[in-house]
C-alpha cells in the first residue's frame, strides 16, 4: 500500500477506464466520445492503469482507482476485477483497488466480493446505480451489501447528475432518478455498520445528501467530478464546519485532472485546519490505512 506518511494527498476517485491496455468491446466507442467532449478531457483514449499510477507518481497523490460493473445493463463488456486487481498491485505505492460488481449478481455477487477482499487485496466496492439501471435501496442489492460490511471495506455510490451518457441519444438510455442520495439514507440505517461514501455534489439533490450525510454517522461525501470553484456555497459550508471529518478529495481522473482540481481547491474558502482533513486525513482513517 501507498506510504500516506509520505503523499500530498489521497484522490478517493479515479477510474480504471482501460485496465488491461486492450480496446473495449463495440459500443464504447460513441460512449467515451461522448464522454471525453462532456468533460473535455484531454486524452484522445482512455489512459491505462500503469499510466495512470505514473501520473499519480509524479504528483506524489495516492489514489483509489476501479472499474464500473455495468454490463447488464449497458451491454458494455464488464472489466475483469481480478485482473485489475493485480495490475493495481504492481503500482501499489500509489494506487489502492477497490473493484465493482453488479448488485443484480446477487449471491453471485456476495461471493465475489467476499473473494476479491480476501485474495486480492480489494479496499472498497464501487457503485453507479444510474449506469448500472438500480436504485441503492432495492433489497435485491442487500446480499452484496451484507458480503461488504462483513469484510468491512466502505461502499462508494455515485450520485446526482452523470456525464455518463450526456449529450447521447436519449442519454444512452441512463436514468439519473436512480442516483438521488435519498435512497442511501435506507442504506446507511440497514447498514450503519457499513461505511457509504457519496461521491460527487449531488447536483440537483445536493441538500438532501447533506441531509443524509449530518444524520447518518457512516456517510461521507466526496467532492470529484466537479471543478472545486462551481462547488455549491452550502456544500463549502458544510465540509467547513459539521462535515469537516467526512468529506474526501476525489478528482473523477480521467475526466478531471487532479491538479486542475486542487488548483481550483487552493483558491477555495477552506479552513487551514479542514483542508489537510479532505485532503488526506479523511480517506486515511475512511481506509484504515
Amino acid at each position: 500500500m501507498p506510504d500516506l506518511d509520505k503523499v500530498v494527498a489521497i484522490d478517493f476517485h479515479t477510474h480504471a477506464e482501460e485496465p488491461c491496455g486492450t480496446h473495449a468491446d463495440d459500443g464504447y466507442d460513441d460512449f467515451q466520445a461522448g464522454m471525453t467532449a462532456y468533460f473535455k478531457s484531454p486524452f484522445k483514449h482512455p489512459p491505462t492503469i500503469p499510466e495512470t499510477a505514473e501520473y499519480y507518481r509524479k504528483l506524489n497523490i495516492a489514489a483509489v482507482i476501479f472499474p464500473v460493473d455495468a454490463e447488464r445493463e449497458s451491454g458494455y463488456r464488464r472489466y475483469n476485477n481480478e485482473e485489475m486487481a493485480e495490475l493495481a498491485a504492481q503500482h501499489s505505492d500509489v494506487l489502492i483497488p477497490f473493484a465493482s460488481i453488479d448488485p443484480a449478481k446477487g449471491k453471485v455477487g456476495a461471493r465475489e466480493a467476499r473473494r476479491l477482499v480476501e485474495h486480492y487485496g480489494i479496499k472498497g466496492f464501487k457503485f453507479h446505480p444510474t449506469f448500472q439501471g438500480f436504485y441503492p435501496n432495492d433489497r435485491s442489492a442487500y446480499v452484496l451489501y451484507e458480503a461488504i460490511q462483513e469484510a468491512g471495506v466502505p461502499a462508494l455510490f455515485h450520485t446526482g447528475q452523470t456525464g455518463v451518457g450526456a449529450g447521447m441519444h436519449g442519454g444512452n438510455n441512463m436514468r439519473l432518478k436512480y442516483s438521488n442520495p435519498m435512497f442511501l439514507d435506507d442504506v446507511a440505517a440497514d447498514f450503519p455498520d457499513m461505511q457509504i461514501v457519496m461521491a460527487h455534489p449531488s447536483f440537483p439533490w445536493q441538500e438532501e445528501a447533506l441531509s443524509v450525510a449530518t444524520h447518518k454517522p457512516n456517510v461521507w461525501i466526496d467532492l470529484s467530478g466537479w471543478s472545486p470553484k462551481y462547488f455549491p456555497p452550502i456544500l463549502v459550508r458544510y465540509a467547513n464546519s459539521l462535515l469537516q471529518d467526512r468529506v474526501l478529495f476525489g478528482s473523477d481522473w480521467p475526466a478531471i485532472l487532479p491538479d486542475r482540481w486542487l488548483a481550483d481547491f487552493e483558491q477555495l474558502d477552506i479552513k487551514p485546519n479542514v483542508r489537510p482533513k479532505i485532503l488526506k486525513d479523511n480517506a486515511r482513517r475512511l481506509l484504515k490505512m
